[in-house]
């Protein structure tokens, strides 16, 4: 017996089409796309070719493919009844399963089709909607307001999620940044929800869609760009460090490690009886040596880390193989002209006839998709050559210069780790570069 596969394709819920019957062994596959238009010419075909070549099984993937309505898909039951055909639908059967009488299949038909199939318009409406780039369905984020087509700015409550980045862009700490809006406007968030926003491409300009697509440019962005990608190099070295470092005060935090105990470091302070003054000190936190290691004073150290820095980062710098930034950057402008070019050609090849205007609009849709992820890439490149900003880092007074906090954002953006090295009471540093 002879078993041809017949294959209906949407490809606005279906933009790629994986394998279709995994596990059969079909003599062909007939297939028709909702963008054609004539009204599913490869199913006549299929009927045609019944009548002379010796196939008796149709398989689809689920009874709806075989017609958008409830008479629709009756009509092609009973035309597959009349030539005695049986149907086999991969969704319900196995490829040794045998036929059910279509009848059966119609009781079951009524039963589940018309919810299926329901479910599928609403699929389908959506998918038109976000090919015209409309914010997908639900509630409108917090800092926006929906209007007919797009996301508007919410002038109430966008300043709160403005300063929430702002917060987090001038400290780096994400729990420093939720504990801000709760004691300024009275803005409850977790830190999930807070990381979301951090991440999440509306409040870049950019709408992302159920199944990951992501649309850039399609309404205000409440973060720009450029502090995005800062946003998101700072998540990337926040996740190098301890937890609860990235929101310390203090520049060394996360970052020392006594190479005698393998004990990170902490800081502590100490103050004498009766007086303000408060001393900092670093103190090995699980040493199991007996003795312990002794605490060291935190500026003794700092000072000793900023020496090390101005001597050993030229160096390191000028023997790593950094790749050329220059090169990548007008390497993805390239990539990112090259898809503008194309989204500027498809208007004319719709006139021209070459496509029509739904394929016109996947192809725009898929474009620009692929322009977001290219123009991501992109913003991901740092914006300075680390070669070019090696020589002033390397100054001892650009580090005295900094605030506790500044100096804690440029340390965590060269080091990954400092070891302590003991030698009795004497000790020395040990810089671990990201590069």
């Amino acid at each position: 017996m002879g078993l041809v596969a017949y294959l209906f394709h949407d490809p606005l819920l279906e933009p790629t089409l994986e394998a279709a019957f995994p596990g059969w062994e079909v003599d062909r596959v007939y297939q028709d796309v909702a963008t054609q238009p004539i009204a599913r010419p490869q199913w006549q075909q299929l009927l045609q070719d019944a009548q002379t070549q010796a196939f008796d099984r149709v398989l689809v993937r689920q009874l709806e493919d075989l017609g958008e309505s409830l008479p629709a898909v009756g009509d092609r039951l009973a035309e597959l009844e009349a030539l005695n055909l049986s149907l086999l639908i991969a969704d319900q059967t196995t490829p040794d399963s045998p036929a059910a009488p279509l009848r059966a299949q119609l009781v079951q038909l009524l039963q589940t089709l018309q919810t299926e199939q329901r479910s599928r318009r609403i699929r389908q409406g959506h998918a038109r909607n976000r090919l015209k780039t409309a914010p997908p369905p639900g509630k409108a984020p917090y800092g926006y307001r929906r209007s007919k087509n797009r996301y508007l700015v919410d002038r109430a409550t966008a300043p709160v999620v403005r300063e929430f980045f702002e917060q987090f862009l001038l400290y780096g700490s994400l729990s420093s940044a939720v504990r801000y809006l709760r004691k300024r406007y009275g803005k409850k968030i977790s830190v999930s929800t807070g990381h979301r926003w951090l991440t999440h491409p509306v409040y870049r300009g950019n709408l992302e869609y159920r199944d990951g697509d992501v649309i850039p440019d399609t309404h205000e962005a409440i973060l720009p760009r450029d502090e995005a990608a800062q946003v998101d190099r700072l998540l990337r070295r926040n996740r190098r460090l301890p937890p609860r470092t990235a929101s310390s005060p203090h520049s060394l935090a996360g970052l020392l490690v006594c190479s005698g105990c393998q004990s990170p470091m902490t800081t502590i302070r100490a103050s004498a009886p009766r007086r303000k003054k408060q001393y900092l000190y670093l103190r090995a936190r699980n040493c199991p040596n007996q003795p312990k290691c002794a605490s060291l004073d935190y500026d003794a150290v700092l000072q000793a880390a900023i020496a090390r820095i101005c001597e050993d980062l030229p160096k390191a710098v000028a023997g790593a193989p950094l790749p050329d930034l220059n090169q990548a950057k007008q390497g993805l402008a390239g990539e990112i002209a090259a898809k503008q070019h194309i989204l500027e050609q498809l208007p004319e090849l719709v006139q021209l006839g070459v496509l029509d205007p739904e394929t016109a609009e996947l192809r725009a849709f898929k474009v620009r998709s692929e322009i977001a992820t290219l123009q991501n890439r992109l913003a991901q490149i740092p914006p300075v050559d680390l070669k070019a900003i090696a020589q002033t880092v390397s100054i001892p007074q650009f580090w005295l210069d900094l605030s506790e906090a500044e100096r804690r954002f440029y340390l965590r953006e060269f080091i990954k780790q400092i070891e302590l090295i003991r030698d009795g009471k004497e000790w020395n540093l040990k810089l671990v570069f990201i590069f």
